[in-house]
C-alpha cells in the first residue's frame, strides 16, 4: 500500500510544484493552529478515539477470563461512547471544517447507505473470519487451496463490480442493483447453510462462495454511488471516506462477533461429538490444537474437530441471515436518484442541512420526484 500511495504522492508533489511555478497556486504561511483547524484534529481525534475505545473490547473481550465483565472493558465501552456522543456536538457548534459534518446525518442517501454497507460488512466478516481455518481443519485442503477458496469472493467480486460500475454508467441508476445485490448475498447466507458442512464436497464450497461474490461486488460497488451524487464536489472524497470507515468497522464487528461465536460454542460442539470418549484434558487439547498440530486425520477425534467446528460455522451464517435480512428492506427506502452525467452538476448548498444532486437548474432529480430526496 505505501509503494502503491507513493506514486499517486509524488504526482500530487510534481502538479503542486508546477501550479506554484507557473504563479496559478497562492501559498500561504500556515500557523500550527490554523493547519490543526483546517483538518479538525479535533473531530479526527474523537472519531479515531471513539472508535477504537469500542472496538478494541469487541475485539479481545472474548479472551478474556472474566470476558465482558473485565472492569476495564467496561471503562473502555462507556469512553468509546461518550466520545462518539460528544463528536455531532463538537462538529456542529466549534469544528471549522468537520470532518464529520452534521448534515451528512439529516441525509436520507447517506444515512441509508452507510447503513447498508456496515451490515454488510458486519455478515461478510462473520462468516468468513474462520473461513479458511475451517476448510483446512474440516476439509483437509492444503494452504495454497484453502487460500484459494477463502479468497473466491473477493475475486468474484471484483469482476462483477466492474460489471455493475458500467451498467450504473450506462442506466443511471442505482437502486434496484443495491435491491438485487442485497437479495442475492441474502440467498448466498441461505446456501451457505446446506454448503457449507463438514461433508460438503469441494465444487459446493466454491460455488456458495461465488453466489456471495455476485452479490457483494453488486452492493458493495453500488453503495459507494448515492453518498458522492448528494453532496457538493468538495465532499466527494470526505463522505466516500466515511462510508468506507464505517465499512472497515463492520469488519471488526462481524471478528469479533465471530470469535464470541467460537468461543462460546466450539467446546460444546465438541463434548457433543465427543459423546462418551470426551474428558476435560482431550476437550482442552483439541480445542487448542486449531492452531496447532491437528490430530490425524480420519481419527475419531480429528472427526469430532471437523463436525465441531462445522457447528460453529454453521452458527456463524445464522448470524449473517439475521444481519442480512433487515437490509433487504431497507434497500427499498433508498431515494431513487438519478446519477448526473457531469459531476459539476451537483452544485446546491449546505443551507437547510441536506444537498441535493441538481441537474444545474436546481431540480433534484429523481425517478419519482423531489420529495424523495
Amino acid at each position: 500500500m505505501p509503494f502503491g500511495a507513493s506514486f499517486l504522492i509524488t504526482t500530487l508533489l510534481y502538479y503542486q510544484r508546477k501550479a506554484k511555478k507557473l504563479g496559478i497556486l497562492e501559498t500561504k504561511t500556515q500557523s500550527l493552529y490554523s493547519f490543526c483547524t483546517g483538518i479538525d484534529l479535533g473531530g479526527i481525534a474523537l472519531l479515531i478515539l471513539g472508535l477504537g475505545s469500542l472496538l478494541l473490547p469487541l475485539t479481545v473481550a472474548a479472551q478474556l477470563a472474566d470476558r465482558w465483565r473485565t472492569p476495564w472493558i467496561i471503562a473502555l465501552i462507556v469512553v468509546g461512547v461518550l466520545l462518539l456522543a460528544i463528536l455531532p456536538l463538537y462538529e456542529k457548534f466549534y469544528a471549522a471544517h468537520p470532518v464529520v459534518p452534521v448534515f451528512y446525518f439529516k441525509n436520507a442517501t447517506i444515512v441509508l447507505s452507510c447503513l447498508l454497507i456496515i451490515t454488510d460488512s458486519v455478515g461478510s466478516n462473520v462468516t468468513h473470519t474462520y473461513l479458511y481455518s475451517w476448510g483446512t481443519v474440516a476439509h483437509g485442503l492444503p494452504p495454497r487451496v484453502a487460500t484459494y477458496y477463502s479468497l473466491t469472493d473477493a475475486v468474484v467480486q471484483c469482476f462483477v463490480g466492474i460489471i455493475t460500475g458500467l451498467i450504473m454508467m450506462k442506466t443511471g441508476r442505482y437502486k434496484w442493483l443495491i435491491v438485487t445485490g442485497a437479495a442475492i448475498r441474502l440467498v448466498g447466507y441461505g446456501v451457505m447453510v446446506r454448503l457449507r458442512g463438514a461433508e460438503n464436497s469441494l465444487a459446493e464450497l466454491f460455488a456458495q462462495q461465488v453466489v456471495l461474490g455476485i452479490g457483494s461486488g453488486i452492493l458493495t460497488t453500488a453503495l459507494l454511488v448515492p453518498p458522492q451524487i448528494v453532496v457538493p464536489q468538495a465532499h466527494t472524497a470526505q463522505v466516500l471516506a466515511l462510508v468506507l470507515c464505517l465499512s472497515y468497522v463492520g469488519y471488526t464487528v462481524g471478528s469479533a462477533v465471530a470469535g464470541v461465536i467460537y468461543t462460546n460454542t466450539m467446546r460444546e460442539s465438541l463434548w457433543r461429538w465427543l459423546g462418551n470418549r470426551g474428558t476435560d484434558e482431550l476437550v482442552n487439547s483439541l480445542y487448542n490444537s486449531i492452531t496447532g498440530t491437528l490430530p490425524e486425520w480420519g481419527s475419531p477425534e480429528r472427526t469430532a474437530i471437523s463436525y465441531a467446528y462445522s457447528d460453529v460455522i454453521r452458527f456463524t451464517t445464522y448470524t449473517a441471515i439475521g444481519i442480512s435480512a433487515p437490509p433487504l428492506l431497507v434497500c427499498l427506502f433508498l431515494p431513487d436518484l438519478e446519477l448526473p452525467r457531469d459531476r459539476r452538476t451537483v452544485v446546491d448548498g449546505l443551507s437547510n442541512g441536506s444537498v441535493n444532486a441538481s441537474d444545474g437548474d436546481g431540480d433534484v432529480n429523481t425517478s419519482k420526484g423531489k420529495d424523495q430526496q
